[in-house]
């Protein structure tokens, strides 16, 4: 894969991401706790990149979360179920809840497209922390546009900006190129982090192993100089095309 350069200031961290993605957000949870621990910290750029699970969903399909994960994976109701609680307990692991008996699920592109929005105040991530826990902790719809707008003035973004938004197809753009750069990176599920513009974490990774893929990226972005081991001053070395012993003048020990 081919991934951009990054800025030798800041160490730059894109998120491809689906807010109705059970181990999405669990790896936010984790990434945030790895950074809780990361000494560079306020260096660090967070990018969220929109990624749709299934961008052919209707927008209210209706039915549950166990029936619709058995009639995609071909399992019973009680498997699918099964799958769900494990999921539950998880999410749990890390502070998250999430009531999957009562989740309403549907296509988030317009979600996708309020995110984009908000990343132009500066609320990308707070919008993306209260959609998925609409979702997934409030059994909101978060492809109904009175759903969107209410969690939007929540986070402070400004009605009428949410309100062009949802009445155009204003950022769909922007939510397909992240989907595109997605599939040419060779991005096939989520979430997934590109770190330093260098190296991709795929999946809810635990946060001991978020913690020292940032500390490589931060690493391989900020080399350290050379620490001169040994006594410079007696140590025997040929320069500009001379050689001495240490003591003698640079040209009185030539190499033959």
């Amino acid at each position: 894969m081919t991934l951009s350069s990054p800025s030798a200031e800041r160490l730059s961290i894109e998120v491809w991401s689906d807010v109705v993605c059970p181990f999405c957000y669990i790896g936010k949870r984790e990434l945030e706790r790895a950074l809780e621990q990361f000494p560079h910290r306020d260096q660090v750029e967070i990018r969220w990149r929109s990624f749709e699970l299934d961008p052919t969903i209707a927008a209210d399909p209706g039915g549950n979360l166990a029936q619709a994960v058995a009639s995609k994976y071909g399992i019973d109701e009680a498997q699918a179920a099964a799958s769900q609680e494990q999921i539950a307990a998880r999410a749990a692991s890390v502070g998250l809840e999430f009531n999957w008996r009562q989740a309403r699920f549907g296509n988030t592109f317009d979600a996708h497209r309020l995110i984009h929005l908000a990343e132009k105040f500066g609320l990308a991530g707070a919008a993306h922390e209260r959609l998925m826990r609409a979702y997934f902790t409030e059994g909101q719809l978060v492809s109904d546009p009175a759903v969107l707008r209410r969690l939007a003035a929540e986070i402070g973004l400004p009605a009428e900006d949410v309100e062009r938004v949802l009445s155009s197809n204003e950022y769909a753009h922007d939510v397909r190129a992240d989907e595109a750069r997605a599939g040419a990176l060779g991005i096939r599920g989520v979430p997934f982090f590109v770190l330093g513009g260098q190296y991709g974490v795929s999946g809810a990774q635990p946060s001991e192993v978020m913690l020292a893929a940032l500390q490589q990226a931060w690493d391989a972005q900020h080399p350290q100089p050379l620490t001169l081991l040994g006594d410079g001053e007696t140590g025997a070395v040929c320069e500009d095309g001379a050689c001495a012993l240490p003591g003698q003048p640079a040209g009185s020990a030539q190499d033959s």
